[in-house]
């Protein structure tokens, strides 16, 4: 049986810092305290409880110029159906709207999916809420 692996999850981005803000703003992480440690040339950011992943970002010199291959789904309105799970969903676009995120589109729920909201971090990374 193979043993189960911890990961980061990686962003290519032009300003680490400010990415990982809003991350940490999204998801309740955490970025590292000042220790003199730090580089413009990347940022992390980890989950406080210790059990999601880190999150690490560094600076790449290309820009995004494609739609992303693998995203994030943010858990918002996790148990949740129908119109008390889209009034989750649209309150935390609205919340992350404020902090710079882009709404893209939402998917209303249909007899087989429930509803979803597709979005861009502040660099242009998609990734829904669902």
């Amino acid at each position: 049986m193979a043993s189960i692996k911890k990961f980061q999850v990686t962003f290519d981005c032009a300003e680490p810092e400010r990415v990982a803000r809003f991350w940490c703003e999204v998801l309740g992480y955490v970025a590292p305290d000042s220790d003199g440690t730090e580089s413009p040339a990347w940022f992390s950011a980890t989950d406080p409880t210790g059990e999601g992943p880190r999150l690490f970002f560094q600076r790449v010199p290309e820009g995004k110029v494609v739609k992303n291959r693998v995203h994030l789904d943010v858990r918002a309105g996790t148990g949740l159906v129908g119109a008390e799970r889209l009034a989750v969903l649209e309150a935390e676009r609205d919340r992350l709207v404020a902090l710079g995120a882009v709404h893209l589109y939402t998917q209303y729920a249909n007899d087989e999916d429930e509803s979803c909201i597709t979005m861009q971090d502040v660099e242009g990374n998609e990734f829904c809420l669902d």
